[in-house]
C-alpha cells in the first residue's frame, strides 16, 4: 500500500530532513508543493486535504493555520512545532512514554511531535516519578547541551560563518524555556525543573543532564538500581538504550561523547555519580529522535506499520 505524505515547511531543516527519511522509501508518495505556491493557502489546503499524512513543519502560528485547513477527517497531521504540544486533543509523538502511548498515536488524526530537549528530559524523568522514586513535586534541574542546527536556517547560517568555532552559548536565561510545559506534563512533574540549555559550535547531538539528590528519593536508590528502574521501563524499547553503570565504557577517557546518537533515531539513558549525589544523561541527535526522526516514527506508528521502516 502506498500513503500520500505533504510536508507543510519542506525548506526548513526539519522538513528537509523528513524528505530525507521519505527518500529511502518505496511505500510512499511525496506530495510537492511549487516553491512559487508554497505560501498560497489553497494550494496548501488541497495537499493537506489529499495527504494521508502531513507533516508541520512550521513555527507555531503557521501551523494552527495549516491546522484549520485540514477537512479531510482522514487526514491525520503531525506538528513539529511547539503549538499543540499540550493540548489534550493531540496525541503525544513520543511512542515510548507509557504502556498506551502507541495506541493514542494509532488511534488519533491530530499528533504533536516533541521538542528535542523535552524528549531527552522526559526519558529520563518520567520512569523515576511513574515508579514513586521521585515526588512528583520535585523541584530538579537540569541542563542541555545542543547542536547549532536545532536553531533553524539562520543559526546555521551563523554558525557556517562568523560565529564558526566560537565557545559555548547558554541561553534561555529566563529559565522560561518553551519546551517546560511539556517537560512537566509528560514526566508528572508538578513543578517546572530549573532548565538552562546551551548551543555548541557542533552541527548536531544533544545532551541533556538531569542532576539527583538522592535524599530526593521517596526510598534509598544507588545508581545501578536507578539503572535497572530505567532499563525495566524500556525493556522491548526499540529507540531506548538505557547503558549499564559504567564509567569506562560509557566515555571516553572520563570524557562523555554528546554527539555518540548522531544519525541514529536512538536516544541512549546513562546514570553517572554514587550513593550520595548522581546525573541522568540522556542523548540523541536532535535532527533525528528529537526532531525528523521522531516525526516519521509516529507516522509508522500512527499508519501501523513497522515502527522502524526507514528509520535504520
Amino acid at each position: 500500500m502506498s500513503y500520500k505524505i505533504f510536508v507543510d515547511g519542506q525548506e526548513g531543516t526539519t522538513g528537509l530532513q523528513i524528505h530525507e527519511y521519505l527518500a529511502r522509501r518505496t511505500d510512499v508518495e511525496v506530495l510537492k508543493i511549487d516553491s512559487a505556491r508554497r505560501k498560497d493557502p489553497a494550494e496548501r489546503k488541497r495537499l493537506i486535504n489529499e495527504s494521508d499524512v502531513t507533516f508541520l513543519c512550521l513555527p507555531d502560528e503557521a501551523a494552527k493555520e495549516s491546522a484549520s485547513l485540514a477537512e479531510n477527517s482522514d487526514a491525520c497531521l503531525i506538528d513539529t512545532s511547539t503549538a499543540h504540544r499540550v493540548n489534550p486533543a493531540w496525541a503525544y509523538g513520543l511512542p515510548e512514554l507509557a504502556k498506551d502511548q502507541r495506541q493514542k498515536i494509532r488511534a488519533s488524526k491530530r499528533i504533536a511531535n516533541p521538542g528535542c530537549h523535552a524528549t531527552a528530559f522526559v526519558l529520563a524523568v518520567k520512569p523515576l516519578v511513574a515508579s514513586g522514586l521521585l515526588p512528583a513535586d520535585t523541584r530538579l534541574a537540569a541542563s542541555s547541551i545542543t547542536g547549532y542546527s536545532g536553531g533553524g536556517k539562520k543559526m546555521i547560517e551563523d554558525y557556517n560563518g562568523p560565529k564558526r568555532g566560537i565557545s559555548p552559548r547558554p541561553y534561555a536565561l529566563p529559565l522560561v524555556h518553551k519546551h517546560l510545559p511539556e517537560m512537566c506534563a509528560y514526566t508528572g512533574l508538578t513543578v517546572s525543573p530549573i532548565f538552562q540549555p546551551i548551543v555548541g559550535s557542533f552541527y548536531k547531538g544533544l545532551t541533556v543532564t538531569v542532576y539527583l539528590d538522592p535524599k530526593q528519593f521517596t526510598r534509598p536508590a544507588a545508581p545501578g538500581e536507578v539503572q535497572k528502574l530505567l532499563a525495566d521501563y524500556y525493556a522491548g524499547e526499540r529507540f531506548v538504550r538505557v547503558a549499564p553503570v559504567d564509567l569506562e565504557r560509557n566515555t571516553e577517557g572520563g570524557f562523555f561523547n554528546v554527539e555518540g546518537c548522531n544519525d541514529t533515531n536512538y536516544a541512549d539513558l546513562f546514570v553517572f555519580g554514587n550513593d550520595d549525589r548522581m546525573v541522568l544523561m540522556s542523548r540523541l541527535d536532535n535532527l533525528g529522535k528529537g526532531a525528523s526522526g521522531a516525526a516519521v516514527q509516529a507516522m509508522n506508528v500512527h499508519l501501523g506499520i513497522e515502527e522502524s521502516l526507514g528509520l535504520l
